[in-house]
């Protein structure tokens, strides 16, 4: 296939097994850089099971084993063929269907008259919630520091009833993929959901990846920054999009066994080579946290603006700019604040214990890397209290129960069971980040009253001194003063 992008570089390929964490947050992470990591796939699972000898040392999909081991009764399917807005015509099919569309194509057939010659690419498969007892693969210790799909696990994303339908939670129940597609299957142009990272691991096949830096992401759109670039090798006009000319873009070939690192707001295309299948996460944690609140706040502020004429005769308005941005972003400033807070009691608790004598013997480097977090949840916290959601009249009319309880009661949140899933997720993380290890380490049960699991005494008083230094959090304010006040603890 033609590249009509003027290509000014390699994406860097990297011995994932001789870097260390550090240095992937110092060259990567921090930066915003993007990278191919090799070594990193040798004992999945995923390797055996999925993929059948190609030629040469080349591995194939083994549909059969998807056929008969994962009979998903529905799963997501896009058709490359057709156009639907800024993505692929979307289907749902069960997987028996997909794998007889996928056999059938090869042989010069289709299984589905109406669907004949088209190019079918299963996506978003959420294959961890749907089969959790087959252990495919383990989340190379470079993402590990997921917040995403950490509070995702124990918490829904969603708390108002008029958002959290049974559909939405379904969509939003985790972020971890597998994507299954033959040669040809491809992506659109596009940036990742919330602006997060992703990394994408090729079980089998080949992909072609161009990248553009978030510098020039302004080019790929049309004057009124309202409709973008939707396939690079199309004749792109020059007309709608009189900046696209200036665009230069990094290029990557993504062979089998190899892990892509996606930052943030690196637009990009990918193509499928090869048949091709491959695991995909989306996460976002301190490094980012400021990207996803910078799409949050724009996407809101396009949000408002669609219905602003409409201000004076809305009972709830700022109630229902939040509603469509929950609809068109997938996540609105109430369920984001929810998220942070949590996510800063969780960091509190570790520090707090870390700070203690009895665990004195411990890595000072987690230490820091919990104040990093708590300075960059300030950061974002600080930005959403100039924010018109956050004012004082808005936040009382707007705000469900069931959102301000979920941030509000301090006390309350550190008893939850879901709360206290959330802290031990996220304690063993960084224990494991710091210990370098390639595995998560198994369950530790909670000490009695505590709620991390690295605490030694059965006694912990850590609710009484979080409670201590704020014991409610109305809104960004609140939680701007907890984590100084931890801090100066510190």
């Amino acid at each position: 296939m033609a590249c009509r992008v003027k290509v000014v570089g390699q994406v860097e390929r990297v011995d994932g097994e001789s870097l260390s964490y550090a240095e992937f947050v110092r060259r990567f992470m921090a930066p915003n850089r993007p990278v191919v990591l090799t070594g990193l796939t040798s004992s999945w699972r995923a390797r055996k099971d999925w993929t059948l000898s190609g030629s040469g040392d080349r591995r194939r999909p083994d549909l059969g084993f998807f056929a008969q081991n994962f009979p998903s009764p529905l799963v997501q399917v896009a058709d490359c063929s057709s156009r639907d807005l800024t993505d692929q015509k979307r289907l749902e099919m069960s997987m028996q269907e997909f794998i007889d569309h996928w056999v059938g194509g090869a042989h010069g057939a289709s299984s589905d008259g109406d669907r004949d010659g088209s190019l079918l690419y299963l996506k978003d498969w959420h294959f961890v919630k749907e089969y959790p007892d087959y252990i495919a693969y383990t989340t190379p210790t470079f993402f590990v520091d997921d917040w995403l799909n950490m509070y995702l696990d124990s918490h829904p994303i969603h708390r108002d009833s008029d958002i959290a339908n049974h559909k939405n939670e379904i969509n939003c129940s985790d972020y971890r993929f597998v994507y299954m597609g033959a040669k040809g299957t491809w992506t659109p142009l596009h940036a990742d959901v919330f602006r997060s990272y992703s990394w994408s691991a090729n079980v089998c096949g080949r992909k072609q990846w161009f990248f553009l830096l978030p510098s020039q992401s302004h080019c790929i759109f049309d004057r009124n920054m309202r409709s973008s670039v939707y396939n690079l090798h199309d004749d792109v006009s020059e007309k709608q999009f009189p900046e696209f000319s200036k665009t230069e873009w990094l290029e990557c070939i993504q062979e089998q066994n190899e892990i892509i690192f996606v930052p943030s707001g690196w637009y990009h295309q990918v193509h499928n080579l090869e048949d091709t299948i491959s695991i995909n996460h989306n996460w976002f944690n301190a490094y980012n946290l400021h990207w996803v609140w910078n799409l949050l706040y724009e996407d809101y502020k396009v949000a408002k603006e669609y219905i602003e004429d409409i201000r004076d005769i809305c009972d709830d308005f700022e109630g229902l700019c939040q509603r469509n941005l929950a609809a068109n972003t997938g996540m609105n400033f109430y369920d984001f604040f929810v998220f942070i807070v949590r996510f800063a009691l969780a960091n509190v608790i570790e520090l707090y214990h870390l700070q203690q004598p009895e665990v004195a013997t411990l890595s000072t480097e987690t230490a820091h890397h919990l104040v990093y977090n708590l300075t960059s949840i300030r950061s974002v916290a600080s930005k959403m209290t100039k924010t018109e959601a956050f004012t004082t009249e808005n936040h009382l009319c707007s705000i469900s129960e069931d959102n301000r309880s979920a941030f509000s009661n301090i006390k309350q949140i550190l008893e939850e069971e879901s709360f206290r899933r959330l802290s031990m997720t996220v304690s063993k993380a960084y224990d494991h980040i710091d210990s370098g290890q390639r595995s998560l380490k198994s369950s530790t049960s909670y000490l009695k009253g505590c709620s991390s699991v690295i605490c030694l005494k059965s006694d912990c008083n850590v609710v009484d001194h979080i409670t201590s230094l704020v014991d409610e959090v109305c809104g960004p304010e609140d939680l701007v003063r907890l984590i100084d006040r931890a801090l100066s603890d510190g």
